[in-house]
């Protein structure tokens, strides 16, 4: 069998591509070593009943086991040969050459219409927005806001006092339900918008961190239909944005080895800014292969 890749007749209008065995468990290889490399730590650190405030985050909120992202996908439109071993696999169906498969992007897509639509409304809407780069990140310093206890088991590094403090010295302008719903009832009120599930994509805008973030989570919900290259990107980007996410917080994370970023100061402010454009970018043509994807 040839290496090269080859261009069969489309089953549903659109090009397929074939991969030969050996190509496609090279794939499949590559995105395992990979997967693996960004998991290590998590299983770990599972492993000892530990766990970490930052590298963590992924999978405790978004409860998705680091085994989802070890299984590789090809995509739809894309058909693997000789792989009977996938023919018993959900969303999968024969291909039109013996002990060939490919993704059932139809059965999926059908069994799960409301979903693929709610996702992709959401991808549409974000992308069609200018990105916003006021809110400094203050979402995690309004769920502290006269908090008895905080969220996290890391000291504040401003005190209690000092984080009110900070709150009360601005505007909140957080976009994104999934960390407004968070807010404590003192800082929710002080929110530039009251934000709300039904209304999520009224606000949703690509500057957020969550709206970034959270590409991760549709790449997971699309299962099949995401190549697995793909779900790790967006894996890999959610992780270096809850990073930011955190050193702009309140929590004094220096015993874990990070540098805090001031966002009470103009130089953090500046600084947090500056990373959030550069997420920002780099997270759109991410979202554009989720809505090409789904169109």
């Amino acid at each position: 069998m040839s290496a090269r890749l080859r261009e069969v007749p489309p089953l549903d209008d659109t090009e397929t591509t074939v991969l030969d065995p050996g190509q496609w468990r090279a794939r499949e290889r590559q995105h395992q070593d990979r997967a693996q490399t960004l998991t290590a730590g998590r299983r770990a650190r599972a492993a000892r009943g530990q766990t970490h405030p930052v590298e963590d985050f992924l999978f405790t909120y978004y409860s998705y086991r680091p085994s989802r992202l070890h299984r590789w996908h090809p995509g739809s439109h894309t058909v693997l040969l000789d792989a009977p071993e996938r023919a018993s696999w959900r969303w999968y169906l024969p291909g039109t050459e013996p002990g060939s498969v490919r993704v059932d992007a139809h059965a999926f897509r059908t069994e799960k219409a409301p979903l693929v639509r709610a996702i992709r409304n959401l991808l549409v809407v974000t992308a069609a927005r200018p990105a916003s780069f006021g809110c400094f990140g203050l979402h995690e310093w309004a769920m502290a806001y006269r908090a008895p206890e905080v969220r996290h088991d890391v000291p504040l590094r401003l005190g209690a006092a000092g984080t009110d403090a900070v709150v009360e010295a601005h505007d909140l302008r957080c976009t994104h339900f999934d960390a407004f719903r968070f807010f404590t009832p003192d800082a929710a009120p002080r929110n530039r918008d009251a934000l709300s599930r039904d209304r999520q994509a009224t606000f949703e805008q690509p500057g957020c961190l969550h709206a970034g973030m959270d590409l991760y989570r549709w790449a997971i919900k699309l299962g099949p239909l995401v190549p697995g290259e793909v779900l790790l990107d967006a894996f890999t980007l959610a992780r270096d944005l809850r990073l930011l996410d955190m050193r702009a917080s309140p929590y004094d994370l220096s015993a874990w080895g990070y540098d805090a970023i001031p966002i009470e100061t103009a130089v953090g402010k500046a600084e947090y800014v500056r990373q959030q454009r550069g997420f920002t970018t780099r997270a759109a043509p991410l979202r554009r292969k989720l809505l090409a994807i789904l169109d």
